[in-house]
C-alpha cells in the first residue's frame, strides 16, 4: 500500500475538487474540507495562494510524486525552448507510471506507481521499476505475464470510468501498449481544470 493511500481522496477535500473524477471519492458525500473547521467558508486566495493551490492540485493529481520531484520536472522543463508550462505537462505525462495509468492498467495513479515498483511492468522488454523514468515516443510497455490474469487488472482495463488518450495505442488483450507522442496540455484528459501557467508563475516567484 503506497504512503497516502488511505488518505488519497482526503486531498479531494481539501482542494475542493474530485481530481481523478471517481465516483468513489468523499467528496461526493462531504464536498467540504477534512478537519474540525472543515465546512468554514474558504477564504478568497491571494495571488500566491492561488498559484500554491494550482500547483498542489497539478502535483497531488500524479499521486506520490514529491515536492523534490516536482521542482526536478519544472526545472528540466524551463531549460527548454518555448512554453514552460507545455513543457512541464508532457514530462509529467511521460512518467512511468502515469502511462500505466492512462493505459488503464490499473484503476488509480497510486495502484500504477505500486505495480511500477513492484516490478511487474517492462519497457521495450526490459522489466523497469521506476515510476519517474521517462519515456520516449515509440516505447512500448508490457506488463508482466503473471499480471495478465490478475483480476485487478482486467477489472481495471474493462471500466468504463477512463478512456484510453489518443496518444497512447494498447492492446488490453495482450496487457501491451506503446506510447505514441509527446501529448500537449489540451490532449490531456484532466477531469478537472488544471493551470500548469500558474504553477510555471508560482516556481518563478
Amino acid at each position: 500500500m503506497t504512503k497516502r493511500a488511505e488518505s488519497k481522496y482526503k486531498v479531494n477535500r481539501a482542494l475542493g475538487e474530485n481530481l481523478w473524477g471517481r465516483p468513489k471519492s468523499s467528496l461526493n458525500k462531504r464536498d467540504y474540507r477534512p478537519g474540525q473547521h472543515g465546512q468554514a467558508r474558504r477564504r478568497r486566495l491571494s495571488d500566491y495562494g492561488t498559484q500554491l493551490a494550482a500547483k498542489q492540485k497539478l502535483k497531488a493529481y500524479y499521486g506520490d510524486i514529491t515536492e523534490r520531484q516536482f521542482r526536478n520536472l519544472y526545472k528540466e522543463a524551463i531549460r527548454l525552448p518555448g512554453d514552460t508550462s507545455e513543457y512541464l505537462i508532457g514530462l509529467l505525462e511521460r512518467r512511468l507510471a502515469t502511462v500505466v495509468y492512462r493505459m488503464k492498467f490499473v484503476p488509480t495513479v497510486f495502484a500504477a506507481r505500486q505495480m511500477v515498483n513492484h516490478g511487474h511492468v517492462t519497457v521495450n522488454g526490459r522489466r523497469m521499476d521506476t515510476p519517474n523514468a521517462l519515456l520516449s515516443p515509440g516505447d512500448v510497455i508490457q506488463l508482466a505475464s503473471h499480471m495478465m490474469q490478475n483480476a485487478n487488472v482486467l477489472e481495471a482495463t474493462a471500466s468504463s470510468e477512463r478512456d484510453v488518450p489518443e496518444f497512447i495505442e494498447v492492446d488490453h488483450k495482450a496487457m501491451k501498449g506503446t506510447f505514441l507522442r509527446v501529448p500537449s496540455f489540451a490532449e490531456v484528459p484532466y477531469p478537472v481544470r488544471m493551470e500548469p501557467h500558474m504553477v510555471v508563475e508560482f516556481y518563478s516567484r
